[in-house]
């Protein structure tokens, strides 16, 4: 444990914490009880996690894993569903850590070479739903992180912050960082990451002034550190010259062939300018680095969910991740992140009903003041 980590957890606050739990709590799980649950699976709690259930069992959900009586089966696929939430963004949305051996073009392939790379990341440890601490024995103080596949945000500093977090709404500001490797890529600022996945939204403009408006939001996306793949930069040049943009570079953007993609940056770079757009970017004069511009955005990916450009579980991932976390946890958007928090729930049964709630609260927020109130 460094100098800067939160001091171990002690019995008497997990305590304390479980008094903030919607749930009942049972007896904890004895030494015994806890060394018998690892055994079989091949796991070790952390230092926390492991006081935490020895001062109390909650039980009463499905939220939470039930260490003592539950379904081995179940249990083991609360201990897979992080590798197994990789694994389908491997074969359904493309996704390759850069660290691995270059992707086969047959996706049967890509899923042995991803299983046997995945056989070997830190072991996450579910906390409560999609939460997750890693099993690294001995050690405290870990990040809690919410995951779901490939999409993996910090929802608590430390087990003491997640708890007054989730269960309070109360929250440290402070930033936190993952501590484990590979999970860590996932993570904004954590060790080992690149980039933000590209926003895998649809292009949406049917004028030129939205075409416009699309180049400047790209432009504002990659201010705050967002990627973006180079055919999209492509189709946005495509849609603005198509719909009447003029500028002299756009054509040169529009034109690129797969073999010029390199190009695509300093030309998209080039319409911005010819365009007059960085002049118009919001500028950076708060404490929150990129405020003005994450509120921005914000409102624009509420807009992309609202038209149907914009999946909504994969827009309120985007919006908890680059917006509420990065924005110190602002309350106006927190109905939004706890219907986001739904949808990500376990299975597919009433999806549809969750996808629609987040489109309402959408468009509540986009009704009101921008920003909105806290």
């Amino acid at each position: 444990m460094t100098a800067q980590s939160p001091p171990p957890l002690t019995l008497e606050t997990a305590r304390d914490l479980q008094r903030m739990l919607r749930a009942e709590i049972g007896p904890g799980l004895s030494e015994r009880e806890l060394d018998a649950v690892e055994a079989p699976f091949g796991f070790t709690f952390s230092a926390d996690h492991r006081v935490f259930l020895a001062a109390g069992l909650p039980y009463g959900s499905r939220s939470w894993p039930d260490w003592r009586n539950g379904d081995p089966e179940d249990l083991a696929e609360r201990l897979a569903q992080p590798v197994e939430g990789v694994l389908f963004d491997v074969q359904h949305n493309n996704f390759w850590h850069p660290a691995w051996s270059p992707r086969p073009a047959e996706t049967s392939d890509a899923l042995q070479i991803a299983r046997c790379e995945l056989a070997t990341v830190p072991q996450l440890v579910p906390l409560y739903s999609h939460r997750y601490l890693p099993g690294t024995a001995g050690e405290c103080g870990h990040p809690v992180l919410s995951v779901h596949q490939t999409d993996i945000i910090i929802y608590g500093n430390d087990l003491s912050d997640y708890v007054r977090h989730e269960f309070t709404g109360r929250a440290s500001s402070l930033p936190a960082h993952a501590t484990v490797g590979f999970w860590s890529y996932f993570v904004n600022g954590g060790p080992g990451i690149d980039v933000t996945a590209p926003t895998p939204h649809t292009p949406y403009a049917t004028s030129a002034q939205e075409a416009i408006e699309y180049l400047g939001m790209l432009a504002l996306e990659r201010l705050i550190g967002r990627q973006h793949h180079t055919h999209q930069l492509i189709e946005a040049g495509l849609t603005a010259l198509v719909l009447g943009v003029e500028t002299e570079s756009l054509p040169l953007l529009a034109g690129l062939s797969r073999t010029e993609h390199e190009s695509a940056e300093a030309l998209f770079d080039q319409v911005l300018g010819e365009l007059g757009l960085p002049e118009g970017l919001p500028g950076d004069d708060t404490d929150i680095p990129g405020e003005a511009a994450r509120w921005e955005l914000v409102r624009w990916w509420l807009r992309l969910i609202v038209n149907g450009s914009l999946a909504p579980g994969a827009g309120g991932d985007v919006i908890t991740y680059e917006g509420w976390s990065a924005l110190a946890r602002p309350q106006s958007l927190q109905p939004l992140v706890d219907k986001v928090d739904a949808y990500n729930e376990w299975g597919a049964i009433g999806r549809r009903t969750r996808e629609q709630a987040i489109v309402t609260e959408a468009e509540r927020l986009l009704a009101g003041p921008w920003p909105p109130l806290d």
